[in-house]
């Protein structure tokens, strides 16, 4: 028999944990400068830059400022990188292959978390989210990768073989339960069904839905208030072409009914039929928890998708109007929230789930996010740098303009 228990995310604490790991002179985003130091996957202590020594290794991050890492909520990963023309005379089933370098692609954004939508359908069946679940295997260790299986029409003629299809999907091992409200001809039921198995099972619900009809978000809402261990809704679009006194009393509904908004700043999905992102200021002014995710990456919803999360988050607050903080909390506080993931704070006893940016400060980092070092449960997983140089003029030397991003490591080594 398959195991219905309630899941709970890995919370970092089981097996054994890595090496002790030093972060030395690292940048804190409330701009201290300091030494961090992680035994097994937890952060153990912060301090003044210089006071702490480490028994294991030693990491110079003079330059880097120092982050909760990003996670991401909303990864079409059973599509992903299939407009890649590396991948145009690949046999259409390959989806582990192109699932597991789309996680790596987003890991070494920053992402040590990812929530990947995969399609159940009866054109699908459920070969796809097996791929997707081999790939979430294989990373472990890496990153952490759940799975959402996503069905066609639950009600109607198909309704009752979208039903059955999406409880085999939860029997094989999806931990999260979706919908795709706009598809069905009874987007209430639809929803009513998604949370009947979700509850059965002891899963979150995550539905895709446009968001147009505000009387269906009010009756989601409705239904959602009592769901445990929660309900998430993205990427709705929607919601931005609705009078603003309806949208008010919408996000007033999903807040009271604690429903958690996924918007995908970057670009759309294949699930979506509208582009662009909803009232952001206007949800978390409500309280509705606004997390941000990628959507689609590098397929036919986005060819050009890149699945970063501090682009997410400099969309945020260079065309939406958020604050850099509250910008990066939606792809990295609210986010792992949204997932059910705990909390991460860069200070003791907090799990070690980090992201480390070349920059001052965080507006900066969203700006000129281009060299990053990833830990997760306690270690580098990932390294990105970028080398900046000019060519030699009198007006760079002059100027004393940086010519590499890369300061000199000094004793104890560097990135």
């Amino acid at each position: 028999m398959p195991d219905s228990r309630p899941r709970r995310p890995d919370d970092g604490t089981a097996g054994p944990g890595p090496a002790a790991l030093l972060l030395s002179g690292v940048r804190l985003a409330d701009g201290r400068t300091a030494d961090v130091r992680i035994d097994g996957r937890r952060i153990e202590a912060v301090a003044d830059a210089g006071s702490l020594a480490t028994r294991g290794t030693r990491l110079d991050l003079r330059g880097y400022l120092l982050l909760p890492a990003p996670a991401e909520p909303h990864a079409h990963s059973d599509t992903a990188l299939t407009a890649a023309p590396e991948y145009a005379d690949t046999h259409a089933g390959d989806v582990r292959r192109r699932a597991t370098e789309a996680a790596l692609l987003q890991l070494s954004h920053g992402a040590t978390a990812l929530r990947a939508q995969v399609r159940v359908s009866e054109a699908t069946g459920l070969a796809s989210l097996e791929a997707v679940l081999e790939a979430a295997r294989s990373l472990r260790g890496l990153t952490e990768v759940t799975t959402v299986a996503v069905p066609g029409p639950l009600t109607g003629l198909a309704g009752a073989d979208g039903l059955a299809l999406l409880r085999d999907a939860v029997d094989l091992g999806a931990d999260v339960v979706g919908g795709r409200l706009d598809l069905d001809p009874d987007p209430a039921r639809h929803t009513e069904a998604v949370l009947e198995l979700a509850a059965g099972r002891g899963r979150p619900v995550d539905l895709h839905t446009d968001a147009e009809d505000p009387g269906v978000l009010v009756r989601i809402a409705a239904m959602a208030g009592g769901h445990h261990p929660g309900v998430l809704l993205s990427p709705c679009a929607g919601l931005a072409r609705l009078p603003l006194d309806v949208a008010s009393r919408v996000a007033d509904r999903l807040a009271a009914a604690a429903v958690s908004v996924v918007c995908l700043p970057q670009g759309g999905c294949a699930a979506s039929r509208l582009r662009g992102t909803p009232p952001v200021r206007l949800l978390r002014a409500a309280g509705v928890r606004l997390a941000a995710g990628g959507g689609a990456l590098r397929d036919a919803a986005n060819p050009v998708g890149r699945g970063d999360p501090l682009e997410a988050a400099y969309l945020l607050a260079a065309q939406h109007g958020l604050g850099a903080v509250a910008a990066y909390e939606a792809v990295s506080t609210s986010a792992r929230a949204a997932m059910g993931l705990p909390e991460v704070r860069v200070e003791a006893g907090s799990p070690a789930e980090l992201l480390a940016v070349r920059g001052g400060d965080l507006p900066g980092a969203l700006s000129l996010a281009y060299s990053r070092i990833v830990v997760h449960r306690g270690r580098v997983v990932a390294r990105t740098s970028a080398v900046r140089e000019y060519c030699d003029s009198g007006t760079t030397a002059a100027l004393d303009l940086p010519r590499q991003g890369r300061p000199d490591p000094g004793p104890g080594g560097g990135p």
